[in-house]
């Protein structure tokens, strides 16, 4: 499949949050490992085979085009437009309407990325849509504008960041988007326009409008402290290791009893609790190329003791209060199936046999596929016995959590690699295999 050979890249902010770095230099100019952000953007990009691509620019732009002239140093042709006034990340592609006729790729300058641009294209084609957004989980969502997407991944909502609810999922517009020039019907000409607060949510009611989600990395460069980090994640290779053209190992985690306190059928918001060492872990987790992912089993649905939107519910706040401690599950994957039949308070839409309920591996190999993992170096992490037949299942190491589940169960710890007291040990034991020394955390 073709990649769009158009790009546009809006590089006209100011940066007031980097003042005084930019004081004299647009925000898209600022190095990473002595290198412009827009220029790690045209390197990525000669990598798909992209020809051409449009800058476009405001606040200092003479500096890009000075820069980057029409790209024949780069091997790669730049067209410059610059906007007279500011008209916000919509407002300047309209600049572009007669100049692209198919669908294209729109990138926001302070943006530092490597996501496999292949694979987000097939997405967009697959899904017929007019607008894909890249979305992906980061450690403030608190700050950032958030993305509602349905299981097929249409978007069905945006909240800003200036208004939302208590409790919210952590999917955030990641400023990368393939467009269909059919969007330009949605833009009035030199008018300021943003996409998330004025276009998209008008283009919802098409249905042609869709969530890519990956873990793999993405970050702007805003405030000092993430272009700290960003070109800290640069030197040691992170961004490159994250991206989805490799294959990454993952820490699957079940959710009561490992990261939540387990209460029995939990079906309301207000019943899920964090457990003690739940932040701490994950955020170890998330400085490590392992992804972080929940798998767990939720029959409360199939009994009828909650819906699926109900359930959602309850990962939003989880979600939100993983945010409020800055860090970030890569990604949620839940079975609502049940297999017994025949209870008159059920929902018979899910009580059936499926191949996503643990110890069955359909979650596992779900994110697999969605994520690029490598199954073989990967673990699971949970605290049933159930969790650790699914890892048998699935190939993958096994830590069990002692728990109640536990207790009766001694099948459970012959056959796991290792057993600890919480998923702070578990932790310790992927990242630092130098800590098992034949101690209890061994499972035999």
């Amino acid at each position: 499949m073709t990649m769009p050979i158009k790009v546009a890249i809006v590089a006209g902010g100011r940066g007031e949050r980097l003042y005084p770095l930019t004081q004299d230099l647009p925000k898209p100019m600022l190095k990473i490992a002595n290198k412009p952000v827009l220029e790690h953007h045209i390197d990525l990009l000669k990598k798909y085979g992209i020809e051409e691509v449009y800058i476009l620019s405001g606040y200092m732009g003479d500096i890009i085009e000075e820069y980057f002239g029409d790209g024949g140093h780069h091997g790669i042709t730049i067209r410059h437009l610059r906007e007279n006034v500011p008209l916000g990340t919509a407002g300047c592609i309209k600049m572009l309407e007669k100049k692209l006729n198919d669908d294209f790729l729109v990138i926001y300058g302070d943006v530092m990325f490597d996501i496999d641009l292949d694979a987000f294209f097939r997405f967009h084609m697959e899904k017929e849509s007019m607008a894909t957004l890249a979305v992906h989980p980061n450690d403030h969502p608190y700050d950032s504008d958030v993305v509602v997407t349905d299981d097929n991944s249409k978007i069905i909502g945006f909240l800003r960041k200036d208004l939302r609810p208590e409790y919210y999922p952590n999917q955030i517009n990641a400023g990368i988007y393939i467009l269909s020039p059919e969007v330009f019907r949605h833009i009035n000409m030199n008018v300021a326009l943003d996409f998330v607060k004025n276009i998209f949510p008008q283009m919802l009611s098409t249905g042609q409008v869709f969530g890519y989600k990956t873990a793999e990395y993405i970050k702007d460069v805003g405030t000092f402290d993430r272009l700290e980090r960003v070109s800290k994640d640069f030197l040691n290779g992170k961004i490159q290791r994250l991206s989805k053209r490799r294959k990454r190992p993952a820490v699957f985690m079940d959710r009561d009893g490992t990261l939540i306190k387990d209460v029995d059928l939990l079906h309301r918001v207000e019943e899920l609790e964090m457990l003690p060492s739940t932040i701490s872990s994950i955020r170890r987790l998330n400085e490590s190329d392992y992804l972080s992912l929940v798998v767990t089993n939720q029959p409360v649905v199939a009994r009828n003791l909650c819906t699926i939107d109900g359930l959602r519910s309850i990962h939003d706040k989880f979600e939100t209060l993983l945010g409020d401690g800055r860090v970030y599950v890569d990604d949620i994957y839940y079975c609502p199936h049940h297999p017994d039949k025949g209870y008159p308070e059920e929902n018979p839409l899910f009580k059936t046999q499926c191949g996503c309920r643990k110890p069955n591996i359909g979650m596992i190999t779900k994110a697999a596929e969605q994520h690029n993992i490598d199954l073989a170096s990967s673990w699971m992490v949970g605290d049933s016995p159930r969790d650790v037949q699914t890892a048998v299942n699935a190939g993958l190491r096994s830590i069990l959590i002692r728990s109640r589940r536990t207790e009766i169960d001694n099948n459970a710890l012959i056959q796991a690699d290792f057993a600890c007291e919480n998923l702070e040990d578990a932790v310790d034991i992927i990242l630092d295999r130098n800590v098992i020394d034949g101690n209890v955390r061994e499972a035999i």
